[in-house]
């Protein structure tokens, strides 16, 4: 068949086979294999149509193909093969037309969608001027118009690479065949499909590449049209006050603020997304499959200095591109995890953790007092090896630890935690494990005594409201006993109250009545000494009360806590008492762990000297100063003491308003039985004042801190040692010389013209109680002696130490400091044993029991302090009618 007819007839060449340019290339110059299996297939469908229009382009392979075997050609026995070879130039060429017309009609397009978007954007400009209403509707559509045109541009470009990419795999496909129908060699027609597949992953990584690329520059086409967008409605929009970039930034502010994880999130898929392109940008740069290239990617984001090793200008832009990414991720990762590690140092230092702690102590607020309630629970504690003190107050947690260091005792293994936070705050509860804590001592704010009590019922709501309820009791330190029933009443049981102003207010009238007694008040509130305890001794069931009294060996038995009563606690039960089943004994000891009861010991009772009674005398107090419940210790005076008494008030209060303000607190002043009121007005800093009061004929003066300056500590200490500091002035220039030198002479502590030792002298012609809210100003007053003692709120705070620790020592407490029942008395020696007699403490028990009283210790005539829960209590041993024993018996 000649090339004529092969051209000129259609359905000749229906049944051709070509042969491809590398295999004709590869024969020319090796013998044909006969033995390798022939391939047949037709030529396409759209190949056969026109086969004089379809003319294959001409290839560097042909081209080699036909220089080296030119002389080939010449023979009549190749002459089908030149034929075959035209043909095939024909068809490439056909194809490569094809291929380069839609690339041109292509450009064609996009420069007429352009300059049809140009002329779009002119008419917009020109219309916004005149209808500023269409402005955001015509914008949107002429940017849906750019968007619509540029992605069908997009399109029409991969559809027409798509149709090469086809078109050189069919031409491909039909070169192998050619080759198989030319008894091609094995290793030969592998090279092909190797070429094949090469061919098809080339367009693969190529639109990997593209892809990569588009999605590295839309976050930039995003920008800018919001940065427009936000600079279109600025500029013909007056009425829109927030720029959509604003809110955005809004947006993403209340993302990271809201999710805790946010941050974290968004750098993980930050680095995933660069991981991704970088992958898909290397598969297109690179020989690699996408499985390696992905994996390299996340090397150089890894370590940036992995790129070192790339070869070629794409792959090491790329690289370069990816590190670059990479360090900016782990600059952002490491300023994610420095912001981390500082908010959680931070949250540390400032007391935001929380507490995970169970059976401890938890102290809310802060006040003066916490010094010595820490040190009384530290002596608590310490037979338990120490324990846990939580503290949480509306201060800075350095801060607090800070002036707890400062604190000059020893924490004896104890552990003090301080958080910051507010108790009225559920969520700040929480933190310090409140429904964990055995005991819960609210304490009083410095200040106004309303506002303080108002915050600590308001604390008290809260404790109440915890969800998972509280496993301890609750303390709570009060300002005024006028509230003390609201608290409760909130409260319910859960709830003991300590009056820290009433309380005070009794210690000092019971120690201006008897000197001495409040040294006798700290041994016992104090867990230094010796102090209260109930526990249940099976082991005395059926025993008497004047048998357990005896029964302990270490411990002084004070009461009895009646089960068959509610749990009741009796103080000084008659002899007679039996103890039963449940009842549990109050007992005054070392600690709860050092007493046990003993065997019965054998002891003489003997008799008392006589029925001495001791008689009650009239009495002339003076009160210096002004307190809130004045009218309570009107009431308690006028119980204590002797019909006839007196009762001088000096202070800056109107006589006038004075009375005022006691009927409004409830007193009645037609009442009184046993006191006179006098009433005198003045200035008590002021020594003109003070001298115009009968200083030296008063039994006890009682040094207030004033109501005005109450609020102040410092304030109202400064005051009082002022205060008494003159009056013990006065005193010693109104007493007689001779009387100045004989007590000179039995003191000998200071220099005959010291201004101090003759305070001393006038200390021994009236006893002087000074109200000192300050315990370092107490300090300074007990070391200069120049008052019979001070109480201060150090006592408040051993009360509510000892409250915190067992809950049933309240009820001790409030009866002895109350106007009935039993209370703490110092008695004469002469009362109960006869001079020069010998004893043991057991027997003068027992004989002051005849009185139905309890001897808790006694102080010799030469000592200074009192010894409470003596040892040996069954050595006998000499006594004089100058000693003095302090018992608990009955108000008389």
């Amino acid at each position: 068949m000649s090339p004529d007819s092969a051209e000129s007839s259609p359905s000749s060449s229906r049944d051709w086979f070509f042969p491809s340019p590398s295999f004709i290339h590869s024969t020319s110059n090796s013998p044909q294999s006969p033995n390798y299996p022939r391939k047949f297939s037709t030529i396409p469908r759209h190949s056969r149509s026109s086969p004089t229009d379809w003319k294959p382009p001409k290839t560097s392979t042909f081209r080699s193909v036909s220089s080296s075997g030119s002389a080939a050609y010449g023979d009549q026995k190749y002459g089908r093969g030149r034929r075959r070879i035209e043909l095939i130039r024909r068809i490439e060429k056909t194809a490569k037309q094809e291929k380069e017309d839609p690339v041109l009609e292509q450009k064609r397009d996009v420069s007429k969608a352009v300059s049809g978007v140009k002329t779009a954007i002119g008419e917009m400009g020109i219309r916004v001027l005149g209808q500023r209403v269409k402005i955001r509707w015509q914008m949107a559509s002429y940017i849906a118009i750019l968007f619509t045109a540029f992605g069908s541009l997009v399109h029409k470009n991969f559809s027409l690479r798509n149709q090469v990419i086809d078109l050189q795999d069919q031409i491909s496909t039909m070169n192998i065949r050619l080759q198989a129908c030319n008894t091609s060699d094995t290793f030969d027609t592998i090279s092909i499909l190797q070429e094949s597949d090469h061919l098809s992953s080339k367009g693969l990584k190529i639109l990997a590449l593209t892809v990569s690329i588009a999605l590295l520059s839309t976050p930039l086409f995003v920008f800018k049209y919001i940065d427009y967008i936000s600079k279109f409605r600025s500029a013909y929009n007056c009425s829109e006050k927030v720029s959509l970039n604003k809110q955005l930034e809004y947006r993403v502010d209340v993302l990271l603020s809201v999710h805790p994880y946010a941050k974290a999130l968004a750098l993980l898929v930050a680095t995933l997304m660069l991981i991704c392109l970088g992958g898909l940008a290397l598969f297109g740069v690179t020989d690699d499959s996408l499985a390696d290239c992905l994996w390299l990617s996340w090397t150089y984001v890894a370590d940036s200095g992995n790129h070192a090793n790339s070869e070629g200008m794409g792959p090491r832009l790329v690289s370069v591109s990816i590190s670059f990414g990479g360090m900016l991720i782990f600059a952002m990762m490491l300023g994610l995890v420095s912001d981390a590690i500082s908010e959680k140092l931070d949250s540390l230092r400032k007391g935001r953790s929380e507490v995970v702690e169970q059976n401890h102590t938890l102290i809310l607020g802060w006040s003066d007092k916490l010094g010595s309630l820490l040190n009384q629970l530290a002596i608590a504690n310490e037979s338990l090896g120490g324990g846990i003190v939580v503290v949480m107050a509306e201060r800075d947690k350095e801060e607090m630890e800070l002036d707890i260091a400062k604190m000059e005792f020893d924490f004896r293994g104890t552990s003090v935690i301080c958080r910051s936070g507010s108790p009225l705050i559920l969520a700040d509860l929480k933190k310090v494990s409140v429904s964990k804590a055995r005991a819960i001592v609210v304490l009083a704010d410095d200040g106004n005594a309303d506002q303080s009590d108002a915050r600590a019922l308001r604390t008290v709501l809260s404790l109440t409201g915890v969800k998972e309820g509280l496993r301890g009791h609750i303390v709570v330190e009060l300002s005024d006993l006028d509230n003390e029933v609201l608290v409760k009443l909130v409260g319910g049981e859960l709830v003991e109250t300590v009056v820290a102003h009433d309380v005070i207010g009794r210690l000092m009238i019971q120690c201006a009545r008897q000197p001495g007694l409040a040294q006798i008040w700290e041994d016992i509130l104090g867990f230094e000494n010796c102090e209260f305890y109930i526990k249940r001794w099976p082991q005395l069931d059926g025993m008497q009360f004047e048998d357990v009294l005896i029964s302990f060996p270490d411990a002084i038995p004070c009461g009895v806590k009646v089960a068959s009563r509610g749990g009741k606690i009796i103080l000084n039960p008659e002899d007679s008492y039996v103890l039963q089943e449940g009842d549990e004994v109050l007992v005054i000891a070392e600690d709860d762990d050092t007493y046990a009861p003993g065997a019965l010991p054998m002891v003489w009772r003997g008799s008392l000297p006589g029925d001495f009674i001791v008689p009650k005398l009239m009495e002339k107090i003076l009160l210096c100063g002004w307190r809130r419940d004045m009218e309570d210790m009107i009431m308690v005076l006028d119980a204590f003491l002797a019909p006839g008494s007196e009762l001088w008030m000096f202070n800056e209060v109107v006589e006038s308003e004075r009375e005022r303000k006691l009927i409004d607190g409830g007193l009645d002043l037609s009442r009184l039985v046993n006191i006179t009121l006098v009433h005198r007005e003045g200035n008590a800093v002021i020594r003109r004042h003070l001298e115009s009061l009968p200083l030296e004929s008063f039994d006890s003066i009682l040094i207030l801190a004033d109501e005005s300056v109450e609020d102040s500590a410092i304030q109202a200490d400064s005051r009082s040692l002022a205060t008494l500091l003159l009056i013990r002035d006065i005193q010693a220039k109104r007493l007689p010389y001779r009387e100045a030198m004989v007590t000179r002479g039995q003191r000998g502590s200071f220099s005959q013209g010291s201004w101090i030792g003759e305070m001393q002298q006038a200390s021994d012609r009236s006893v002087i109680i000074s109200e000192i809210l300050d315990p370092r100003t107490k300090n300074l007053l007990s070391m200069s002696k120049i008052s019979d003692y001070v109480l201060s709120n150090e006592l408040v705070s051993m009360a509510l130490a000892m409250v915190a620790e067992d809950r049933q020592i309240n009820d001790v407490l409030e009866e002895l400091f109350a106007e009935e029942g039993n209370e703490l008395h110092i008695r004469l020696a002469e009362l109960y044993l006869h001079e020069g007699e010998e004893l043991s403490f057991y027997e003068i028990i027992l004989r002051a029991r005849l009185k139905r009283e309890i001897i808790i210790g006694y102080r010799l005539a030469n000592a200074e302090r009192a010894v409470i829960n003596p040892p040996n209590k069954n050595e006998r041993r000499r006594w004089s009618v100058k000693d003095v024993f302090v018992v608990i018996s009955e108000k008389e």
